[in-house]
């Protein structure tokens, strides 16, 4: 999984990833590895409520129609 960060980009992405990779002090494979990790890890914690997300768009539309003059 460590093919898709610095690959994508170009070589100037590749060279920025190497650079952050060398400040941290790990290899680059490694460093895409647990970057990939981390946006996995970040996808599944942060996916909102459907409901919730429901409630607020009918929430905005009734609010836009508020405002709208007579």
């Amino acid at each position: 999984m460590a093919d898709g960060g610095a690959q994508q980009g170009g070589a100037g992405k590749q060279a920025y990833e190497a650079r952050r990779a060398a400040k941290a002090g790990v290899s680059l494979d490694k460093w895409l590895t647990r970057k990939d990790d981390r946006k996995t890890v970040v996808a599944a914690t942060v996916r909102p409520n459907p409901l919730v997300m429901q409630i607020k768009a009918g929430w905005r539309r009734l609010m836009d129609r508020a405002h709208r003059p007579l």
